[in-house]
């Protein structure tokens, strides 16, 4: 992912680790995400920084500060939708705002989680249940980087399917060929060529 930020001319800026954690009620349905975001090193230090966090340079938030840091990337604005999408089989899955958020410093990184909850909630027993973590303007670059957790879930699967790269590459770069604007302010919408995506199937329904 570092190479292709040059490939990307200067994008992404921000690399984030993500997770994903299903969660499931006792009919089987999947009712809720939890999302977490571990950001890069660099990313991490200004986040810290800026905030006037880890004044004595050791690398560790005590209580105070690990409380001025939860919930640092909550302010959301009203049109974006957390760079998550969810999908049952094609179809759209609504995602309530994010809650239960928190945040730590940890060897150098800040990593957050949130909760959001599927509107309604929805049974993938017939179809897949889809999620796709990327920022559509491909400032930040998400990778799925540990397995998925599936909780309470009954005869339930989760397997992370990785995208065409190069077949991305030469979308972004025909994108780029035609781009006019401030490369910036204005970068192809080319974010979800690279998403990842998690596909969670059940063998039935209990």
């Amino acid at each position: 992912m570092m190479a292709l930020a040059g490939q990307a001319s200067a994008h992404p800026h921000v690399f984030i680790d993500a997770g994903l954690e299903f969660q499931f009620d006792a009919e089987g349905r999947a009712v809720a995400l939890r999302v977490v975001w571990a950001y890069d090193d660099l990313t991490s230090l200004l986040i810290v920084e800026d905030r006037g966090l880890d004044k004595d340079g050791d690398g560790a938030l005590d209580a105070t500060e690990t409380d001025a840091l939860s919930g640092f990337d909550m302010n959301w604005d009203a049109d974006f939708v957390g760079d998550t999408y969810v999908l049952l089989g094609d179809v759209p899955v609504t995602l309530g705002p994010p809650g239960d958020w928190t945040a730590t410093y940890t060897n150098g990184r800040v990593i957050s989680t949130h909760l959001r909850k599927l509107d309604p909630p929805v049974r993938p027993a017939d179809l897949p249940l889809v999620v796709q973590v990327y920022d559509p303007g491909f400032y930040s670059a998400y990778t799925i980087a540990s397995e998925p957790v599936l909780r309470d879930a009954i005869g339930c699967a989760a397997q992370v399917f990785a995208p065409d790269i190069e077949a991305a590459q030469v979308q972004l770069d025909a994108a780029l060929a035609e781009f006019t604007g401030d490369i910036e302010s204005d970068f192809p919408a080319v974010g979800a060529l690279y998403a990842e995506e998690v596909r969670v199937t059940c063998t039935a329904a209990p």
